[in-house]
C-alpha cells in the first residue's frame, strides 16, 4: 500500500490515510477518547482547514473541465439516493426521520450532510446518533476497499477520483481515498496520477453544496421555515484557493508546502476521527439503519461505478 511522504505528529514515519484511521480505531476500542467533544470539533476544523489547503495544488480550469463528466451524476445520484432512502425506510417500518437523515448522509457528504439537516428536521439525539453512527462506520469502511478495488479493476486516476467522491459519504474519506489511489497510480508511474485526489476533492466539495438546497426543501417538506440553515462555507475558501492558485504567480515552494501541511493535516484528522469511535455507538445503531444505510450504498457505489467505467476514460 502506498503512503503518505508525510510524517504522524512528527515521527518521521510515512502514514497512509487508511492506517491513520485504522490506528485511530484501535484507540478507541482499547482506550475511551478522553475529550469527545474536542476531539469532534478539532477533527472537523481540520479537515477544513486541510481541504482549503489542497485547493493551493488545484488548477481552477483544468479541474473544472475533469470534473464536468461526473457533475450531471452528481445531480442525478442525489435526487434518486434521497427518493429510494426514504421509500425504503418506510419500507422497513424505520423511524422517518432517522431515515431522511442516512439517505441526506448517503446522497450529499456524510456526517457534513446529517448535522446540517438534523436541526431542520428536529431530530432528537438518538435520531441524529443512529444517523451518524451508521454513516460512520460505512465511511471508515470506504476508505480500506476503494482503493484495492480500482486497482483491481484497472481504474484510470479520473475514473477513480469520480467513482469515490459519488460513492463514499464523508469529504474525509473521499479525500483519503483519492489521494491514497494517486500514490499508487504515481508508484507505477502513471501520468496525471494526481487527477484522483484532484477529481475526488473538487466533485465531492461540489456535491456538499447540495447541503443548501435539500435544507431548503427539508423546510417545506417538514414546515419549518424557523430553523437555520449550515452553510459549509470552508468549500467557497476551497475553491478561493484554487483561483489563488491559478491566476497569481505564487512561489512553488509555497504552494508545495501548503499542500504538504494539508495532506499532514488530512492524516491527522483521520486518527481522530477513527478515535472518536466507540463501541456504544455502533450498538446504538440498531439492525434496520445498518440494513437501510448499506443498500444505499450498494446501489449509489454500484451504479456510480458502471456510470464511471463506461463514460470516463
Amino acid at each position: 500500500m502506498v503512503v503518505f511522504p508525510i510524517d504522524l505528529l512528527g515521527s518521521g514515519i510515512s502514514v497512509a490515510p487508511w492506517f491513520a484511521l485504522f490506528l485511530g480505531i484501535v484507540f478507541a476500542l482499547f482506550f475511551e477518547c478522553p475529550y469527545p467533544k474536542f476531539n469532534k470539533k478539532t477533527s472537523k476544523y481540520l479537515l477544513q482547514a486541510s481541504v482549503v489547503g489542497l485547493g493551493f495544488g488545484m488548477n481552477l480550469t483544468e479541474s473544472l473541465k475533469s470534473g464536468s463528466e461526473g457533475m450531471l451524476f452528481t445531480v442525478v445520484s442525489v435526487v434518486g439516493v434521497m427518493v429510494i432512502g426514504v421509500l425504503a425506510g418506510y419500507w422497513l417500518h424505520i423511524n422517518r426521520k432517522t431515515s431522511y437523515l442516512i439517505s441526506s448522509g448517503t446522497a450529499i457528504c456524510g456526517g457534513s450532510a446529517i448535522a446540517a439537516v438534523g436541526p431542520v428536521l428536529k431530530a432528537d439525539d438518538h435520531e441524529m446518533a443512529v444517523s451518524l453512527g451508521v454513516v460512520f462506520v460505512l465511511n471508515a469502511i470506504a476508505l480500506f476497499i476503494f482503493p484495492p478495488i480500482g486497482a483491481y479493476f484497472d481504474m484510470s486516476a479520473a475514473q477513480f477520483g469520480t467513482w469515490a467522491a459519488i460513492a463514499i459519504h464523508d469529504t474525509s474519506s473521499v479525500v483519503g481515498a483519492g489521494d491514497a489511489y494517486s500514490g499508487m497510480l504515481a508508484a507505477q508511474g502513471v501520468e496525471n496520477a494526481g487527477d484522483a485526489l484532484k477529481l475526488a476533492t473538487l466533485i465531492k466539495l461540489t456535491r456538499a453544496l447540495w447541503i443548501i438546497p435539500l435544507a431548503l426543501v427539508t423546510m417545506l417538506i417538514f414546515r419549518d421555515k424557523k430553523s437555520k440553515i449550515s452553510i459549509p462555507w470552508f468549500i467557497f475558501l476551497f475553491i478561493l484557493a484554487m483561483v489563488i492558485n491559478t491566476y497569481l504567480p505564487l512561489p512553488a515552494w509555497l504552494t508545495s508546502t501548503l499542500v504538504y501541511l494539508a495532506k499532514k493535516g488530512l492524516v491527522l484528522t483521520l486518527f481522530m476521527i477513527g478515535a472518536g469511535l466507540s463501541v456504544k455507538m455502533v450498538k446504538a445503531v440498531g439492525v434496520k439503519p445498518f440494513v437501510l444505510a448499506i443498500m444505499l450504498w450498494i446501489i449509489i457505489g454500484v451504479s456510480s461505478f458502471f456510470v464511471v467505467m463506461n463514460t470516463i476514460a
